[in-house]
């Protein structure tokens, strides 16, 4: 026997005691299985078959290359209709399977002894199921893709139950908890706290009725006693804000008259609200050997917004130190105008080599764009204002000061409130020396964007780590249209950009209502700014650089293929690359765009609402030209570098899989980053690809084909501190006079709100 023939039954011998291994672990922990009436010669005569002729399901069982074990019905290379798998670490589904996937009702277990029955979608806990823990705690009720949502009863194992509404695996809306030593409160809740108006009930008939906040009496509310006396009040934590009347009942006890509010805040803290499961791996996040992951050949790396491909190219125009002069140069204006409208008649030719106006091409992946930015180090000539912005970054967040409250008075918000702090280069008593010229830094309201970073959960060490770190800042290769200037930390975490004065009274005036909206809707999706300041130079030039400084929304693990920026509007939507040099970070416009975004039921309700909430927000401000930056990331990628869409089968027969490199797989697994998904980030989804006819180049929507892709999105909106000033009514009047008005960017606030929600509305669906 050579060694050839020596590997291959050594090979043969390993799978054939995996195989009884399997089978032996399978029968023991769960039983077997019953399925539609089939002999023994039947089912080894269908294993022997690699195509079923009669196009319907036929049982099979298998014992996987990665050793897990599946019975069940099989056709076209998957599980289809009901099947049992076993996965190696002793986790079990037994119920309904589609196209390899979990759909319908089943039963999924854990090696711990939880248990889930109910029904699947995609994979997913998707629909009304019933949980049961290993500690015997129950959840019955509505699930959408893997979370508690709807309505659901859940009873804890201390004895403590829920019943009420759900959103993302916490309370939210409306419920009742009850405790064990049977207390209860009815009423509102929020991200799983006690929050709103709503009533508490002590055992000995005592309770208070009211406002609440952070699962604490916050605002105005009354405790009464069970002999018919109460309180009427203002309710704080703080003694120095609590207020309020006592009004005994004919039969009330003396002692009532000495009783103190506070001893309120003592009784309920001993009132805790059970914590969430904290589930293993979700059934949706387990790997089946038929979506075995390939390894992909690129590096890992973070993808960036990259900002500045939106737009023409324009000279490098050193606008970032600029005086305090704010008025509006009318030539510039009517020559910038003159240059979009002039590139606008030679753009968006129909091409049939391009796969926007062509379905027989495939959508290709994008070539990966090199790491945008240059780095700022000795010898740039913006390095002394990277080092003056660290420092005053590092001295404003470090700086020691009280602790901060989220509930802010009307004088933090004041356009007068800032701190100028002097940094000589030889030091000072509150100011480090360094090696940059001599400057001044300005914090702009430092109460309020310390309150703002605390909301957002920025901490501090971390943020002054991203910013004033080692690492250098990356200065982006050219302004954008507005004129202004970008910044990525090497982390890519933050962004920075520098501000006319214009915009930073535009900012102020409006933070008050900012700080509102962000601290009502924590799912808004109107960009998260961080802090905005100012560097000015000493000496004879006094000019000032004025800068903000806000998350990078399209910072991610994954790659991000697709990027796009869209307004709603047709005048000079387009990018002015041609298709072969579009890469990962261009950023793509209005009549760039070939998909229809369609999310899950609940994400999509969601969507719409907070959607409305943003936009109604900024139009009550008077700012328009804001758009949604959205990223999108393909989960499934063939071979040959081409997006392959759902259910699409290669030429070897089999379905095309995922292309996940390892670092995703382990995104999915790891229960802890599972949660990080939310309106915006990190969601699961589907495009649907549309086409653009002859006929319609110049529609916002194309034509859908039916073509749909699974994907990864992001999306925020962005540039929100256009006011509807001097330079926008110009550009709008002038643009009129060629053009339809409804078609330019540059329109009233009211209107361009408007247009705005009806276009997003029209390229986001959902997915039925």
């Amino acid at each position: 026997m050579n060694k050839e023939q020596s590997g291959v039954l050594k090979a043969w011998e390993a799978t054939v005691r995996k195989t009884h291994a399997a089978k032996k672990r399978a029968n023991s922990i769960f039983g077997t299985i019953t399925m539609a009436n089939a002999t023994d010669d039947d089912l080894e005569n269908n294993n022997d078959k690699s195509d079923n002729i009669s196009g319907e399901p036929y049982l099979v069982e298998k014992i996987l290359p990665n050793g897990d074990y599946y019975t069940g019905q099989w056709y076209d290379n998957f599980p289809e209709g009901q099947g049992k798998y076993l996965w190696t670490d002793g986790c079990m589904y037994l119920g309904e399977w589609h196209r390899g996937k979990t759909m319908g009702k089943g039963r999924f277990s854990w090696p711990s002894g939880a248990t889930y029955e109910g029904e699947f979608k995609s994979g997913y806990i998707d629909g009304i199921g019933i949980y049961t823990g290993p500690s015997g705690d129950t959840y019955k009720g509505q699930w959408v893709m893997n979370f508690k949502h709807g309505h659901g009863i859940r009873f804890y194992p201390n004895g403590d139950w829920y019943d009420g509404e759900w959103r993302r695996g916490l309370q939210e809306g409306l419920g009742k908890y009850q405790w064990q030593n049977e207390n209860h409160y009815i009423g509102e809740w929020k991200n799983g706290m006690i929050c709103g108006t709503g009533t508490f009930v002590w055992s000995n008939e005592n309770k208070y009725d009211g406002q609440w906040e952070d699962g604490m009496p916050k605002g105005n509310g009354t405790y009464y006693w069970s002999d018919g006396s109460f309180y009427v009040g203002n309710w704080s934590k703080d003694p120095d804000e609590q207020n309020g009347t006592y009004y005994p009942s004919e039969s009330s006890q003396a002692a009532n008259l000495e009783w103190d509010p506070q001893t309120v805040y003592i009784e309920l803290a001993d009132c805790k609200i059970c914590p969430s499961e904290n589930v293993s791996i979700m059934p949706s996040q387990k790997v089946l050997a038929w979506y075995s992951a390939k390894t992909d050949d690129n590096p890992r790396r973070l993808s960036i917004d990259g900002r500045v491909s939106v737009g023409i190219e324009r000279p490098d125009k050193m606008h970032m130190w600029e005086s305090d002069d704010d008025s509006t140069d009318l030539t510039e204006v009517r020559r910038d105008l003159d240059s979009e409208l002039l590139c606008v008649q030679v753009q968006h030719q129909h091409d049939d080599t391009n796969p926007k106006f062509n379905l027989e091409l495939p959508l290709k992946v994008p070539q990966l764009g090199k790491r945008p930015g240059e780095t700022i180090s000795r010898g740039h000539k913006n390095y002394e204002l990277m080092l003056n912005l660290q420092l005053g970054i590092r001295h404003s967040v470090g700086r020691p000061a009280p602790a901060t409250s989220l509930d802010l008075k009307a004088a933090a918000f004041d356009p007068k409130e800032k701190i100028w702090t002097r940094f000589p280069a030889e030091g000072s008593k509150y100011t480090p020396p360094h090696q940059s010229c001599e400057f001044k830094w300005k914090d702009y309201c430092p109460v309020v964007f310390r309150a703002l970073r605390k909301l957002f959960k920025v901490d501090p060490a971390d943020y002054m780590i991203s910013i004033c770190g080692n690492g250098a800042l990356r200065e982006l290769s050219s302004p954008g249209k507005s004129g202004s200037f970008f910044y990525l930390t090497e982390d890519d975490r933050y962004m920075i950009k520098t501000m006319k004065k214009s915009e930073v009274k535009v900012f102020i005036r409006m933070l008050f209502a900012y700080y509102n909206h962000v601290r009502s809707f924590e799912n808004t999706l109107v960009i998260k700014y961080y802090g905005l300041h100012c560097v000015k130079l000493t000496g004879p030039i006094q000019r000032k650089v004025r800068f903000i400084i806000m998350g990078n929304l399209l910072r991610s693990e994954y790659t991000i293929h697709r990027r796009f920026d869209l307004k709603g509007s047709s005048l000079g939507r387009i990018t002015d690359k041609p298709e072969s040099e579009i890469d990962s970070t261009t950023i793509l416009k209005d009549l760039d765009l070939n998909f229809i975004f369609k999310l899950e039921k609940a994400w999509f309700e969601e969507f719409c609402w907070q959607i409305d909430r943003d936009c109604e927000f900024l139009e009550q401000e008077r700012t328009m030209d804001y758009s949604l930056l959205v990223g999108i990331h393909f989960k499934e990628i063939s071979a040959n570098g081409e997006f392959v869409p759902c259910g699409r089968r290669s030429s070897s027969g089999n379905y095309e899989n995922e292309s996940t490199p390892p670092d995703m797989e382990e995104h999915f697994l790891d229960p802890k980053r599972w949660g990080t998904i939310k309106l915006g980030a990190n969601m699961p989804a589907k495009v649907e690809r549309t086409i653009r006819k002859p006929k319609s180049v110049f529609h916002l929507v194309g034509e859908q084909t039916g073509e749909c892709y699974e994907v990864i999105m992001f999306f925020g909106i962005i540039d929100i501190l256009q006011d509807y000033d001097i330079t926008k009514r110009l550009e709008h009047a002038y643009k009129s006079i060629q053009y339809d008005p409804t078609s330019i960017s540059a329109v009233d606030p009211k209107q361009y709100s408007k247009r705005f929600r009806d276009f997003i509305f029209k390229v986001f669906c959902e997915d039925t």
